[in-house]
């Protein structure tokens, strides 16, 4: 299951993030990339704990705090401190597939990768290429989009970045466990947390069906979570 989250950081939210992170060094991307990877992996990236990473990567995670679409999509247990990287002209990355367990360098902090998130810190129309492609039984996904908004995908697909050839790529990306392992149950409880929604909406919260629902959401979310 692919979500789009929009508008997850706002135009101020953006641009203060945006000045943390261009004011401070970058490295070479292969710095957190599993052997696999490297072989692919030509771009730019934070310091994996620089201040300038956590400062960002804080205001990210907040940013994921108040969003309900994000938490209704993921039902996130552990989210890795984000990253964040650049693509300058003829930088790209290959096709690869995440690694399984994301460990914390220097902690004992780790979880394993079942989703993958991007939050997307440039305009689309301020670089050319630069589009994340996504192939999953859910079949082949472009997606570039604006700055601020973010999109959730399953870390077990293929997935790579295509060339830039012209100006820069800059995003925040980072992986999470969320507490249903399971995508078909996560994309199951998805559907009927939107359905619910909806029927709120229309019906009130009041409402005996939307009531039993409700109810039977957070007995499938009880008998399939690990928290």
């Amino acid at each position: 299951m692919m979500i789009s989250v929009p508008d997850l950081l706002d135009t101020d939210t953006v641009a203060r993030v945006r000045q943390i992170i261009d004011a401070a060094p970058w490295i070479n991307g292969n710095a957190t990339s599993g052997p696999q990877a490297a072989l692919a992996k030509n771009n730019e990236q934070l310091a994996e704990g620089s201040p300038a990473a956590r400062e960002a990567g804080t205001i990210i995670l907040n940013a994921l705090g108040n969003s309900p679409l994000f938490f209704a999509a993921a039902l996130p247990l552990k989210v890795y401190p984000p990253l964040f990287n650049r693509y300058g002209e003829g930088q790209t990355f290959g096709t690869h597939v995440d690694n399984a367990v994301r460990i914390q360098r220097g902690s004992d902090f780790r979880l394993r990768s079942d989703l993958s998130v991007t939050v997307f810190l440039e305009d689309p129309d301020a670089y050319d290429g630069g589009v994340l492609v996504v192939e999953d039984y859910f079949g082949t996904q472009q997606v570039k989009l604006p700055a601020g908004h973010a999109v959730v995908y399953p870390s077990s697909s293929l997935h790579h970045v295509t060339p830039v050839t012209r100006g820069v790529r800059t995003a925040s990306f980072f992986w999470l466990q969320s507490m249903v392992r399971d995508n078909d149950a996560r994309r199951l409880l998805f559907g009927l947390d939107q359905s619910i929604q909806r029927l709120t909406g229309q019906l009130g919260g009041g409402d005996r069906s939307v009531i039993e629902l409700t109810g039977t959401y957070h007995n499938l979310l009880r008998r399939w979570a690990d928290a």
